[in-house]
């Protein structure tokens, strides 16, 4: 729904379902519902989650007309697709699997395609649009210099095949057409930093001559062509668990011309550690009903002198609890917006009002996805029913912006 400015919508990876007809019925079941709690009668924007088995079925001509009717008959848009899981995302161990296949494959790269092509026959006329995906891939799979200079090779020259395609819309059909790169803990690229390594080391030498040679362009407007299609998902829980301060990140990506795409409103879990190791039972104790097999949740711990370390999931965390020198830890878990404490934990809640001032001030983009996407693994005591949980966030955002 658009509300001043902006476009704000929930992702629809909070609901099970890997075929098109079973993501279809979930929008025709719930987004009747959460516009029943918000009293919502202007356009409603749907942040869409298709697998790559689903868009396989949906960009069957007579089943993209249907879903286009739907929208229309429903009120209906969508300005953004989360391309990041590409297979199962609920009801099954995910954890890593989540980056497979990852962006060295053509699999990855088809599947992202297709949903471009969906993208550009349903997005709205007057809006550009956008698609999320994976940090190219879980850094833990490319253990030695040859295997991380393979991987970002062949995912640059699969990003530029995206990157032409797009120009080529943006120069037949005038649509504004970006690929959002979302960095994550233990992704590939994981931080600013290495966002900003990856443009300037990997993406713009690789992309820039073939922009030139197919189509005839400045090697300069060739870098602008990439950056703009090339944006930022800028996960705000994925910022916050790597402790990093949004004001100094939103700067260096302006200075360096990176764009942001959307503004993914997610919140991580935060503990702070006693230094009494002997107090520090009443925070395992809080953390353990937060350990589940579905996902990772990689920890950050920082120490007095604010250098960081990395678990690679909470349990691995856990184990260091009772005697790590460690003050703070932050949990890649994707915790409700709307709740700042969780008895002896809290939640970077501050992070995303931060952000949310910071694009309000400098309007940095219109799109703003709240992802929440782990309901059914959150411990009993925070469930409330699906619709009115995605209607509370949403409204938690609008009382914010």
């Amino acid at each position: 729904m658009q509300i001043a400015d902006f476009h704000l919508t929930y992702c629809t990876n909070i609901h099970p379902g890997e075929s098109w007809d079973a993501t279809f019925e979930n929008l025709k079941e719930y987004i009747p519902k959460i516009k029943g709690e918000l009293s919502v009668t202007e356009a409603f924007a749907i942040g869409l989650r298709v697998s790559d088995e689903a868009s396989k079925t949906l960009i069957k001509p007579e089943r993209l007309a249907e879903f286009k009717s739907w929208l229309k008959d429903n009120n209906c848009y969508v300005f953004t697709f989360n391309g990041f899981p590409f297979g199962g995302f609920h009801r099954q161990v995910v954890k890593d699997e989540v980056h497979f296949p990852d962006w060295s494959s053509t699999a990855r790269k088809d599947y992202t395609l297709r949903l471009f092509k969906i993208l550009a026959a349903i997005m709205p006329a007057n809006l550009d649009a956008g698609i999320s995906t994976s940090p190219l891939s879980y850094k833990h799979w490319h253990k030695s210099t040859e295997a991380m200079k393979a991987l970002m090779d062949q995912s640059c020259a699969h990003i530029m095949e995206v990157v032409e395609q797009l120009y080529q819309l943006k120069l037949d059909q005038n649509l504004d057409l970006h690929l959002d790169i979302e960095p994550e803990p233990d992704g590939v690229i994981e931080d600013s930093k290495g966002l900003v390594d990856f443009y300037n080391d990997w993406l713009i030498p690789a992309g820039i001559p073939l922009l030139v040679e197919k189509f005839g362009v400045s090697p300069q407007v060739a870098a602008s062509v990439i950056k703009d299609h090339v944006r930022v998902c800028y996960d705000v829980c994925h910022f916050a668990v790597g402790y990093e301060n949004h004001e100094e990140v939103l700067n260096t990506f302006k200075d360096e011309g990176i764009k942001i795409g959307k503004f993914q409103l997610s919140a991580a879990l935060k503990a702070a550690i006693p230094a009494q190791k002997d107090k520090r039972k009443p925070v395992e104790k809080a953390l353990l009903p937060f350990v589940e097999s579905t996902y990772l949740h990689q920890v950050v711990g920082k120490m007095e002198d604010n250098s960081l370390h990395a678990y690679p999931d909470l349990p691995d965390a856990l184990v260091d609890l009772a005697t790590t020198n460690e003050v703070e830890w932050r949990v890649h878990f994707h915790v409700p917006l709307f709740l700042a404490t969780y008895g002896h934990l809290q939640s970077t809640q501050e992070d995303i009002l931060s952000v949310l001032k910071l694009n309000g001030e400098r309007k940095l983009t219109s799109h703003l996805e709240v992802e929440t996407y782990t309901w059914e693994v959150l411990p009993e005591d925070i469930h409330l029913s699906l619709d009115q949980s995605i209607a509370r966030e949403l409204n938690w955002v609008k009382s914010n912006i």
